[in-house]
C-alpha cells in the first residue's frame, strides 16, 4: 500500500554521473510498487533515462505529483523546495552529496527507506520559508523565496558595506560589515552556522539575523519572532549583492530596501523511520557519539 503516493516525481542533481544509476534504480522500484513515475525535465536530460518514463517540468510536477524524491545534496533539495512550495508537494531527499542536513536518506539504503515512506512510516516535518523583495524608489524590482537564508553582502568590493536594519518598522541599528545573513531554523546549520550564528531547532518559530564580520564587535546574532517584518536599507556609497539559498542572486543598489518576511507557503519534508534531528547534528558536525545503553 502506497499511503496515497500514487504519482511520484524524481529530481536529480544535474551533471552527476552517480545520480543516473540511482534515479533509474529508484524509478524501476517505484514502478514495481505500482506508482506512476515522473522524471523532472532537467534530470531526464542529464541522465538520459527520459525515454522510459514520463518527463515533466516543475509546473506539471507541482500539479500532479503526490511526492517528490530528490537525489542529490541539500542544494538540489533547496531548488526543488522553492519551485514546488506553492504546490504543497512533500519532499524526501536521498543524499548523493557531501553534508546532507536535508537529504537524510543514505544512498546505500535508498530502496528500503523509500519503501518505508510508501508504506506510511515516514515522519512529516514542516519547514518555514522566507519571502523577500527588493524595493527601489518605491517599486518592487525583485521577488523570491528561500528555504535556508537571504544574505546581503558587499559583493565584489574589497571593503565593508554599510546598511540600516529595521524590524517591524523600528530602526534597530546602522552597521558596517561584510553583510548580514537572515536565516530560517532550516538555514541555521548552513552559512549562518559558519558565521557563528545560533543553531535553531526546526520547531523554533524564529528568524536569526547573523552579522558577517561586523566592524564593531558588539554586534551579535539575534533571533526575532517569525512574524517580524525585516528591512535592510543599503546605504551609500556602496551597492550590495543579495543571495537567496546561495543559488539565486540580485545586485542591489545604494538606497535599495531589502524586505524579508515569513512566507505563507511551507515545505513538508518526509524523513525515514528512526529519523532524529539531534542524530543528524551529531553525525554531520562530528559531535560525541551517543552513549550505549546497558
Amino acid at each position: 500500500m502506497n499511503d496515497g503516493f500514487k504519482t511520484i516525481a524524481l529530481i536529480g542533481k544535474y551533471l552527476s554521473p552517480e545520480v543516473s544509476d540511482a534515479v533509474l534504480r529508484l524509478a524501476l522500484f517505484l514502478r514495481e510498487r505500482g506508482c506512476e513515475v515522473l522524471i523532472e525535465q532537467g534530470t531526464a536530460s542529464a541522465t538520459g533515462i527520459g525515454g522510459q518514463f514520463r518527463v515533466a517540468a516543475f509546473d506539471e510536477i507541482g500539479a500532479r505529483a503526490d511526492l517528490a524524491i530528490v537525489l542529490g545534496g541539500d542544494g538540489t533539495l533547496l531548488t526543488a523546495a522553492r519551485r514546488l512550495a506553492s504546490h504543497g508537494v512533500p519532499l524526501a531527499g536521498v543524499n548523493q552529496g557531501r553534508l546532507g542536513f536535508l537529504t537524510d536518506i543514505p544512498r546505500e539504503e535508498m530502496l528500503e527507506h523509500v519503501g518505508a515512506i510508501l508504506d506510511g512510516r515516514a515522519r512529516r516535518d514542516t519547514r518555514m520559508l522566507l519571502e523577500a523583495e527588493v524595493v527601489r524608489a518605491g517599486e518592487r524590482v525583485f521577488h523570491t523565496m528561500a528555504l535556508n537564508d537571504a544574505v546581503v553582502s558587499k559583493g565584489e568590493i574589497g571593503r565593508l558595506m554599510e546598511f540600516e536594519l529595521h524590524l517591524d518598522g523600528e530602526f534597530v541599528y546602522r552597521q558596517r560589515s561584510d553583510g548580514i545573513i537572515v536565516c530560517t531554523p532550516t538555514g541555521s546549520t548552513a552559512y549562518a552556522m559558519s558565521a557563528n550564528g545560533p543553531i535553531l531547532h526546526p520547531g523554533v518559530t524564529g528568524i536569526a539575523l547573523v552579522p558577517l564580520c561586523p566592524h564593531a564587535l558588539t554586534h551579535r546574532p539575534i533571533t526575532v519572532s517569525d512574524d517580524c517584518r525585516i528591512e535592510i536599507v543599503v546605504l551609500p556609497p556602496h551597492d550590495a549583492r543579495v543571495h537567496f539559498d546561495g543559488q539565486s542572486r540580485f545586485d542591489a543598489r545604494s538606497g535599495d530596501r531589502i524586505r524579508i518576511w515569513r512566507s505563507d507557503h511551507v515545505v513538508t519534508l518526509l524523513h525515514p523511520p528512526g529519523y532524529s534531528y539531534y542524530s543528524i547534528l551529531r553525525e554531520k558536525l562530528h559531535w560525541s557519539a551517543a552513549p550505549r545503553l546497558p
